[in-house]
This record gives structure tokens, C-alpha cells and sequence, in this order.
């Protein structure tokens, strides 16, 4: 677990620009790295195209974890939308985190504008995460 996650603004308006695009699905997708250093963001199609929760497509989630393992790189987080809110994680969203060790990032409005907050989700304790921008 890190206290915080480390994101530059290429990272920040990758994601932002898939929440916006999916809007009003919830958007989805994975970030990969090495502890708290994120080197890449990988927007992921929501099989469900619901406004309430996601389901990330299997081909392409497996296509990233085989490019984290041939790279020995880590799944760092994983972040999706809430279009309607709230900015905290859902009871889905705690009932469904097979990934604790991964940030949860969740994207919503806030004055018609898209913003973000990190979580753990451990033994469905939640736990706030920083995060923080760079380069």
C-alpha cells in the first residue's frame, strides 16, 4: 500500500478525456507502473454501457495484464466514473474490489466539471489515497 499515487498531466487527461467521451456510461480503464509511479493509462470498453457500473472487457483486460507480466511491471490503479455521483466508492464498488492492492480512482462532476479522488478499498475498509501531479 503507498500513500499516495504519482500522475502527470498526460495521465490526468487521458482519463479525463475517457469519462467525458463515455459520459453518461461510466468509463473504465486500468493504470499501469511500478509502486506508486504510473507509467501508463489504458482506457478499457464497459460491457455493460451503464450509468451505474462497470464491467471491464475481458480481452482487452487480459491483453494489459499479459503486458504487465512481460514487462514485470504492476497494476498501480484503476479508475472509472460515477456520471451521476457520488465521489466516493459505491457499495458495488466495495463488494467488487478483486484488486485491493490497486488505488481505485473515481472520476465525477463536481460544478459540471470532471474531478478525481483516490481510494484503497481493503476487506471493504476505504482509505483516502493523494493524488499527486508532476511533469
Amino acid at each position: 500500500m503507498h500513500n499516495a499515487i504519482l500522475l502527470n498531466k498526460e495521465h490526468r487527461n487521458t482519463m479525463q478525456d475517457d469519462v467525458q467521451k463515455r459520459y453518461p456510461e461510466e468509463a473504465c480503464g486500468l493504470l499501469i507502473g511500478k509502486a506508486e509511479q504510473v507509467f501508463a493509462v489504458v482506457p478499457v470498453t464497459n460491457v455493460l454501457h451503464s450509468r451505474v457500473r462497470y464491467r471491464m472487457d475481458p480481452h482487452e483486460q487480459l491483453r494489459v495484464f499479459k503486458t504487465l507480466e512481460e514487462n514485470d511491471w504492476h497494476l498501480t490503479a484503476i479508475y472509472h466514473s460515477h456520471p451521476d455521483g457520488p465521489d466516493t466508492p459505491s457499495q458495488t464498488d466495495i463488494d467488487e474490489c478483486y484488486y485491493p492492492d490497486a488505488v481505485q480512482i473515481i472520476w465525477f462532476k463536481k460544478n459540471n466539471d470532471w474531478q478525481c479522488k483516490g481510494f484503497y478499498i481493503q476487506s471493504g475498509a476505504i482509505t483516502d489515497i493523494p493524488i499527486c501531479y508532476g511533469g
